[in-house]
């Protein structure tokens, strides 16, 4: 990012502030979506762990404007609170639209019949910090075949939605490979999850790569599903070397593995209602992490985003 790109950006601050606490429609033309291309944090997981503002600075160096964070604990984002964390996005000229964390059947309490003040307090700091959206990327392996169980999650997930809502955001789901190796009455647990929530009030986020080796194919739930993918993991895969990786597969640099990930994105474009593209890659071949997603941001660019 040159010189005068980045002073622009951060003389700019405040109004982008402001800009990440309005509605979609009131920023963008026809009351269509803004399309968005990020990095999923977890793609430098070691050295956002080891050094957050540095690690930023890199990646908004590179041309990033969007991060998506995979770090809340105790209410802090990488260490910092979400006042000092949208801060050191905005001194690098970064949004974050999306963040992932766990939603587990816990949040909700039945006594009070209400989200638990820590839910809550979830959702109010991802509000704060500019969140557009809240993803939860994971399913507890007791809820994924007790259909009782099961059933009242996907409430929650609807509630969720309905909360996120209230606070000026969305609430969406992150799949991985259990979703498709996982069979719910004859179906896959997706398959269930996708009709048993919400359209409205629960978006999804499709991990491309996660479901590759369980049998989950992007291109073929983008027509099964159209226009339920709101966000999307954008990644590559390959055949893992080392017995690792996911159901026998590891991420690599967009445009170099086996997926036909140029045709998914123009896929999820044109009838996934798909606008937010947000790059992962977990493991790089012996590359330096930086490296492989600065070459991922290029290759987007490449393919029109």
């Amino acid at each position: 990012m040159n010189n005068s790109r980045r002073t622009f950006l951060k003389t700019s601050a405040v109004a982008i502030a402001g800009a990440a606490l309005l509605p979609e429609f009131l920023t963008a033309k026809n009351n269509k979506k803004i399309e968005r291309v990020g990095l999923q944090l977890y793609s430098v997981r070691d050295a956002m762990m080891k050094d957050p503002a540095g690690s930023l600075k890199k990646l908004a160096d590179m041309g990033y404007i969007h991060v998506e964070h995979a770090n809340y604990v105790d209410r802090k984002f990488y260490g910092y609170n979400a006042k000092d964390f949208k801060k050191l996005l905005i001194d690098n000229g970064l949004q974050m639209p999306s963040g992932h964390t766990v939603m587990v059947a816990e949040d909700w309490d039945n006594a009070k019949n209400d989200f638990t003040d820590k839910w809550k307090y979830t959702i109010q700091d991802a509000a704060e910090v500019g969140q557009r959206y809240v993803v939860s990327p994971w399913l507890d392996e007791k809820l994924r075949t007790d259909m009782d169980a099961l059933k009242r999650f996907m409430d929650q997930f609807n509630k969720c939605g309905e909360l996120c809502k209230s606070n000026g955001m969305t609430f969406g789901y992150h799949n991985h490979n259990f979703e498709f190796s996982t069979k719910v009455n004859g179906t896959t647990l997706y398959d269930y999850i996708l009709t048993n929530t919400d359209p409205s009030l629960v978006a999804q986020q499709m991990d491309v790569g996660n479901m590759l080796g369980a049998g989950g194919i992007a291109l073929d739930l983008l027509k099964k599903y159209p226009g339920r993918f709101e966000l999307m993991h954008v990644k590559d895969e390959i055949k893992s070397t080392t017995g690792g990786g996911m159901d026998g597969y590891d991420s690599t640099i967009l445009g170099t593995g086996v997926m036909p990930v140029k045709d998914i994105v123009k896929e999820a474009r044109k009838i996934g209602g798909t606008s937010q593209f947000i790059i992962e890659q977990e493991s790089y071949q012996g590359k330096d992490p930086f490296d492989c997603v600065k070459i991922d941001l290029q290759t987007m660019k490449k393919w029109g985003f």
